[in-house]
């Protein structure tokens, strides 16, 4: 049976995550709080942002700017750069 989570963009209980996306305090909140169906929506968003800005993930300006934008696709995630 799979885990669920009260997804915090959908309101609702969904299936969560099957591992923290991110290390440390940040991916334990997303894990413990977004639904996977939320986080699958916020990897294609990112990926279509990295592709039409042409960003570098190697730069860390890039990195700061994905955890802004993935902020403000659920506005209550921790907003600290990793």
């Amino acid at each position: 049976m799979a885990r669920m989570v009260f997804c915090r963009k959908y309101k609702q209980e969904l299936e969560g995550l099957d591992v923290p996306p991110y290390p440390g305090a940040k991916g334990q909140d997303i894990y413990g709080n977004v639904s996977k169906k939320a986080w699958q929506e916020w990897m294609a968003h990112q990926t279509m942002l990295i592709n039409e800005k042409r960003l570098n993930v190697m730069d860390i300006g890039t990195k700061v700017y994905l955890t802004e934008q993935m902020t403000k696709s659920q506005p209550t995630c921790d907003d600290t750069p990793r």
